[in-house]
């Protein structure tokens, strides 16, 4: 038996349950339609929410920078890596967030991962919202520090495990923990709900735990203009950490971690990603700068998106699909096991739309769906033809 026999069987395993990723290629730019595997598709299926990843302005930027800085860092940021451009997309960004400070990493996972690790370790303790992003997870898991699990969405649950923890968080108890954190998503990217952060807030200051909140998905989403979560709530200053990316509504690349001051000074002495990793490239810093530049005009790519995708939910559930409890534009529909889930994707590709279907571990097994992701890129014609093919595709197999 081969040493690798193991993953010929894992694999066969996956495409037996409807499990196996199957990964299409993108053959142009990212916007309301693509070339996918060499077919001319609608879609349906991209972060791009402000359809920013192709805009002319950020492509001049980035064209710019490349002729000035060329196209690679070439280095670290804490050694030869940091151009003016990075400083003045920190400075930028906080402005925009309304924030003492902010530090740029090369994505959301890396800021996820490289903020955890750097505020608390073994000796210390970290209640994690039960439904949050692999990049939190992996980051608890590699600071080292116990991990408590609360119910999703449920403020009362955590304090109950605060509660439960108390006695081992205090000092002199002979197992204290130094340092809590709490850590939530802000827009939870497979059910599109949002954290109930005003009560999260309350909790942690009335037990002096600090708060993150990643806001992946709510950057360029919520607030006004996309200044995300906090500023959605109007919660600046009393949420400690705002983990944010440039890889979805800014429409480029690149993670971003807004915040106190110290803490912010803190991770750029202790965050491993921004300390063993190059740097976000000087194109993408000045296309991230065109981005901010556009959502600080206007709210009308903001207002578009929020517009397209109410149209599109109110629309869906007039057909009989069940979306969820989604409070964003993220759109699930929900199809419950994945074979099914996969086959109705299939179909809707035959029919010209691009929408994948997202089953286990991504999701709970039973609780598999499409996921479709509506930009303010769509127009009212492209949001017919994707009702049109998802209630011809929902009928014939029988969902609606």
């Amino acid at each position: 038996m081969s040493k690798l026999d193991w993953l010929t069987q894992e694999i066969e395993g996956l495409k037996e349950q409807g499990l196996y990723n199957r990964i299409r290629t993108i053959g142009s730019a990212q916007g309301a339609r693509l070339i996918v595997d060499g077919k001319d598709v609608l879609n349906f299926c991209s972060n791009n929410y402000l359809g920013l990843a192709n805009h002319p302005k950020l492509v001049q930027a980035a064209s710019e920078a490349m002729k000035k800085y060329g196209v690679g860092p070439a280095a670290v940021r804490s050694i030869a890596g940091t151009t003016d451009l990075h400083v003045q997309l920190e400075e930028r960004l906080a402005k925009f967030k309304g924030a003492e400070d902010v530090i740029t990493f090369q994505s959301g996972f890396t800021a996820n991962l490289g903020t955890i690790s750097a505020l608390v370790g073994k000796e210390d303790v970290i209640f994690s919202d039960r439904l949050n992003h692999a990049s939190i997870i992996d980051g608890c898991r590699l600071s080292g520090a116990k991990i408590v699990a609360y119910e999703h969405n449920d403020p009362s649950a955590l304090e109950d495990a605060i509660k439960e923890h108390a006695s081992t968080l205090r000092p002199g108890s002979g197992q204290a923990y130094r340092r809590a954190l709490i850590v939530t998503d802000g827009v939870f990217s497979m059910d599109g709900d949002i954290a109930p952060l005003p009560e999260l807030v309350e909790v942690a200051k009335k037990y002096d735990i600090l708060l993150m909140v990643d806001d992946a998905h709510g950057e360029g989403v919520l607030g006004k203009g996309g200044r995300g979560i906090v500023d959605h709530f109007g919660l600046h200053g009393k949420v400690d950490i705002e983990v944010g990316t440039m890889s979805k509504a800014f429409g480029v690349v690149g993670g971003m971690v807004a915040g106190d001051r110290k803490i912010i000074e803190w991770l750029r002495q202790r965050g491993r990603p921004f300390l063993f990793s190059s740097a976000v490239t000087a194109p993408d810093a000045a296309a991230c700068l065109a981005a901010v530049d556009l959502l600080e005009e206007s709210t009308e790519l903001v207002d578009k998106l929020w517009d397209n995708a109410n149209y599109f939910k109110a629309e869906m559930k007039k057909l009989g699909f069940d979306t969820g409890v989604s409070q964003t534009p993220i759109t699930p529909v929900m199809l419950g096991e994945a074979p099914l889930a996969q086959q109705f994707s299939r179909e809707l590709f035959e029919e010209g739309v691009f929408a994948m279907a997202i089953g286990y571990p991504t999701v709970p097994k039973g609780k598999a769906r499409i996921r479709v992701m509506i930009s303010a890129s769509h127009d009212r014609d492209d949001l017919g033809q994707g009702l049109e093919a998802f209630a011809k595709v929902g009928k014939r197999l029988g969902v609606i």
